[in-house]
């Protein structure tokens, strides 16, 4: 059974009255919060009683939240626009702040620092990052020694080539002398 349709005007009972403010109070401010958390919207309320009394949410972050209304409200529509943009930039900017902060930390674990926090199992799964990484590092060294071996083995073998070719030369030039000297003596 559903409740009867209120007709909304002044409660002239002043108990009838603050009950209701309470309890209306209370519900916007938990509507407030659910909106805020639900959405990830920045979400501000104020309450003022019938005595004066204020009552806001959030309780921090009011001034931050009317300065930025204060600027998109002072501002035209196409402002309203790059304000919103700004906004989002800002969002981005934090988050990309965050993630920053989350990659130096695992930087951090990776150089063996700031480990005191994990638990074993994260520890496992770094000591098996890790040797996922020496491995790497282990098959990048050999594969570039073995380049490098290969090219030295090239250069010896051209260096042979090139000392037998001069063995050659000096041999055939020398074969050339004793020749010609021979033919000399021949003639004498």
């Amino acid at each position: 059974m559903g409740r009867g349709k209120i007709e909304i005007k002044k409660i002239e009972n002043a108990t009838s009255r603050q009950v209701t403010f309470s309890k209306r109070r209370a519900g916007l401010l938990k509507k407030a919060q659910e909106l805020s958390i639900l959405c990830d919207a920045e979400v501000a309320l104020i309450i003022f009683s019938s005595t004066g009394k204020l009552f806001e949410f959030p309780s921090s972050g009011m001034k931050k939240t009317l300065a930025r209304y204060n600027q998109c409200s002072d501002s035209s529509e196409s402002s309203l626009v790059e304000c919103d943009f700004e906004m989002q930039q800002v969002k981005e900017v934090a988050v990309l702040r965050e993630e920053i902060g989350k990659l130096q930390m695992a930087h951090m674990h990776m150089m063996g620092k700031e480990l005191l926090n994990l638990s074993l199992k994260e520890l496992q799964h770094l000591e098996n990052m890790l040797n996922e990484g020496i491995t790497s590092v282990k098959d990048r060294k050999e594969k570039l020694l073995l380049e490098q071996l290969e090219q030295s083995q090239l250069k010896e073998k051209r260096a042979a080539v090139s000392l037998n070719n001069l063995k050659y030369e000096m041999f055939y030039s020398h074969l050339d002398s004793l020749c010609a000297y021979a033919n000399k003596l021949h003639e004498i």
